[in-house]
């Protein structure tokens, strides 16, 4: 963890850092050995038996891979960030399975990832960018490291929270998800981790970032805690989770209706779905905000995000937004490393240092290419 001390930074060591390829050998082992004895085993399994086995296993299989993960951040972007992962907590969980069990109204605890610029002056303030992370289960991964190394050269400091139901940490914490619901709060509560321990950050500088469902947290955080973000940006954010599940396929839907989850279906409870959808709390917009969403998007069917448009404007928001024409990379299309999306983040970054005011604001393409590629 990085701390300031004697108006120096200090740098402890995170034990990832540590870890020798030898590593491999034991993770290899961690997979392996559950495998062979279900191997051995499932003559005795019935089938539902197996079937969870194999489940588990899966589970086992992220947790090491998060691992990797974790490796990799520290080999990518150390040499312009101080990379930590510091344990936090959020509120308690949204749905208990065994209410007898001791300790059901702890908070949940969740891992949280923190980027600092390594040219940072402790005695100087800087803006903070809550990053929260897309997916349905999904993890905050080194997919988005340029774009990491593209804040740090700015001078941003970055807190990107895996909140519950990340992928990555284990079966118990997967099935404390609360898509629309209490993550929004985890991500809440992550933002406000920071600020009370790192006191370079500036609290009037305070922007939040997210595509897809890290999009739609985005919008969710702005409308919940308007006076918490100075800025917004949304990318495909997922908007209208009624009209989601009408598009989406029957195992898509299972994701939400599952008993540990929502535990119905949006036929079975249309008010709850509403609840968690932006496009149904737009009238709740007080805070800057920026919207893209691209037309030929193969996950966020752009309707989503147009009825959300079409939400502010009749509850008379005023915001940004672009709807691009079918651009290459569908719903990827400003995250990737073309030079259409590298002109896209450009104008994001734009956009947001006009609140936000970083150090060394990236204005154009040539400025981002050395930032995120060195060249």
């Amino acid at each position: 963890m990085v701390r300031v001390m004697n108006g120096r930074i200090k740098e402890t060591f995170n034990t990832y850092g540590e870890m020798k390829i030898c590593t491999g050998t034991i993770l290899i082992l961690i997979l392996l050995v559950p495998n062979l004895m279900a191997q051995e085993k499932k003559s005795n399994h019935p089938t539902n038996q197996l079937e969870q086995q194999v489940n588990d296993l899966q589970h086992n299989f992220n947790q090491v891979q998060k691992g990797i993960e974790d490796l990799l951040w520290f080999q990518k972007v150390g040499d312009v960030a101080y990379v930590d992962k510091v344990y936090i907590t959020g509120p308690p969980p949204a749905v208990v399975e065994n209410p007898t069990a001791m300790g059901v109204k702890n908070p949940v605890k969740f891992w949280t990832y923190v980027f600092i610029p390594k040219n940072l002056d402790p005695n100087r303030k800087y803006p903070l960018l809550v990053f929260p992370h897309g997916g349905v289960h999904g993890d905050f991964t080194t997919y988005y490291t340029h774009i990491i190394r593209e804040m740090m050269a700015q001078g941003y400091v970055v807190v990107a929270p895996e909140y519950r139901g990340s992928t990555g940490y284990g079966k118990s914490f997967y099935r404390q998800i609360d898509y629309g619901g209490l993550e929004n709060e985890d991500v809440f509560a992550a933002r406000n981790w920071m600020l009370e321990n790192y006191n370079f950050i500036d609290p009037e500088r305070v922007g939040i970032i997210g595509w897809s469902h890290g999009g739609m947290i985005t919008l969710m955080n702005i409308f919940a805690h308007p006076k918490a973000y100075k800025v917004a940006f949304a990318g495909n954010p997922v908007s209208d989770l009624i009209a989601r599940m009408g598009y989406m396929t029957d195992d898509y839907r299972k994701l939400y209706s599952a008993d540990y989850h929502l535990g119905k279906t949006a036929n079975q409870n249309v008010e709850e779905y509403k609840r968690r959808s932006p496009a149904w709390n737009a009238e709740k917009l007080q805070t800057p905000l920026l919207i893209h969403t691209n037309t030929n998007d193969d996950d966020v069917n752009v309707l989503e995000v147009e009825h959300l448009i079409q939400a502010l404007k009749a509850a008379g928001k005023k915001f940004r937004y672009q709807i691009y024409q079918d651009i290459p990379g569908g719903h990827s299309f400003d995250r990737i490393d073309t030079q259409f999306a590298q002109k896209v983040r450009v104008k994001i970054y734009q956009f947001l240092a006009e609140y936000l005011h970083p150090q060394h604001p990236i204005e154009n393409v040539n400025q981002l290419k050395k930032a995120a590629y060195r060249f």
